[in-house]
């Protein structure tokens, strides 16, 4: 896991785990990082200084962040109570907006630009703070 300091265009200033330098660049790349304050996806990396510790400083296991443990709590409460419906999303939600299809709890993955429609349409939608497990309910 690896923690980075980010910034928006707008100029909020958040932080944000993930599980490798390349997990953060292919999730910024694919719009999935997000400003907390604005929902701006346009995000950086902001400068910041390296924690380092000496081994004697660290203890054996490290104490589970609350953010991490509230992350998977949310991620567990998602997957157990939707469906997955995978890169349909953006059909499955515009059809339940439409009263096409009969409404439930779904998640999912869109392209940005299919989520941005989503929006400027009027259908309740909101980003999750984790990519979604790719399984069904």
């Amino acid at each position: 896991m690896i923690r980075y300091d980010l910034r928006c265009d707008k100029g909020h200033a958040f932080d944000s785990w993930f599980a490798s330098a390349a997990a953060y660049d292919r999730l910024a790349a694919a719009g999935h990082v997000a400003c907390p304050d604005c929902g701006s996806t346009k995000v950086d990396k902001a400068l910041m200084a390296p924690a380092v510790s000496r081994a004697e400083d660290r203890p054996l296991t490290a104490p589970r962040d609350p953010r991490e443990e509230a992350l998977a709590d949310l991620r567990r409460q998602v997957e157990e109570n939707s469906d997955y419906v995978g890169l349909s999303f953006a059909a499955e939600a515009r059809a339940m907006h439409e009263g096409r299809i009969p409404e439930r709890a779904i998640h999912g993955e869109a392209k940005p630009d299919e989520a941005r429609k989503l929006i400027e349409d009027g259908v309740p939608v909101a980003p999750l703070p984790f990519t979604p497990s790719r399984k069904t309910n």
